[in-house]
């Protein structure tokens, strides 16, 4: 099974390495332009045909039939040059700057290396697996964790604190920028308290509080230090209970 999952391991990371640090930025400037007639679309797709074609070829090291382990690794190779040449062809028709595109581009990519993988394998075994793994209590437990600390508790948290809201003038900041910080100072307080690392909350507490204290102190305003720290303390407050929360269900089951 840890041959198997390297495979799975080596066909992402070369993916990465040809998406991102073997694609010169003229290369996707090309796709852009020219769409279908950019030589650089095909030549981009050959490379990660290629790569594709190292990683499957290595794992036939491992496989006892080597004609048909030739006919895999050459069937594997060219169905990822041919649905990355697709994908990216398709994405060039997208806008460029939206992140929802380059999600759904990666995200297909992704699904056609594990179509290989599992090609390769031969079996639904790993699915099945992962999916009898994901619908565990303490799993979803989790999922669910992480799902209420983003936006559902980001909408709690700014009603809390709404009578205040007024009394602030000018907080000086962009716009939404102080939800998406919370979102992520509470998963990332989650994840600590998950992990068992308590103390290291400490740290990132000690870290905001300095980066927010010039600030504060420069502005001389009491309203919105205590506006910002009752924030924080909501935020940070509620993201821990809910991992000791999390870690006494799943511990206890």
């Amino acid at each position: 099974m840890n041959a198997d999952l390297s495979l799975l391991l080596g066909l992402v990371l070369v993916h990465l390495l040809g998406d991102f640090a073997l694609q010169p930025r003229r290369w996707v400037e090309a796709r852009y332009v020219r769409k279908v007639r950019s030589p650089q679309l095909y030549l981009h797709a050959a490379l990660h045909g290629g790569l594709a074609f190292a990683v499957l070829g290595a794992a036939t090291l491992t496989h006892s039939n080597a004609t048909t382990s030739l006919t895999m690794v050459l069937g594997g190779a060219l169905t990822v040059a041919v649905s990355h040449m697709a994908i990216d062809l398709g994405k060039s028709y997208l806008s460029p700057s939206r992140l929802r595109w380059f999600m759904l581009d990666q995200a297909l990519h992704l699904l056609v290396l594990l179509g290989v993988w599992l090609a390769w394998l031969g079996s639904w075994q790993p699915l099945v697996t992962f999916w009898q793994w994901l619908f565990t209590p303490s799993v979803l437990g989790i999922v669910v964790a992480y799902v209420l600390v983003t936006r559902p508790l980001s909408i709690v948290i700014a009603l809390v604190i709404q009578r205040w809201s007024a009394e602030i003038d000018n907080p000086g900041t962009l716009i939404a920028a102080g939800a998406r910080i919370g979102m992520a100072e509470r998963v990332l307080v989650l994840t600590l308290v998950l992990l068992d690392q308590l103390t290291a909350i400490g740290f990132l507490l000690a870290a905001k509080s300095v980066l927010r204290f010039g600030e504060l102190r420069g502005a001389q305003d009491r309203k919105l230090t205590e506006y910002v720290l009752m924030g924080t303390l909501l935020s940070v407050s509620t993201a821990m209970v809910l991992g000791l929360l999390i870690r006494i269900v799943t511990e206890g089951s």
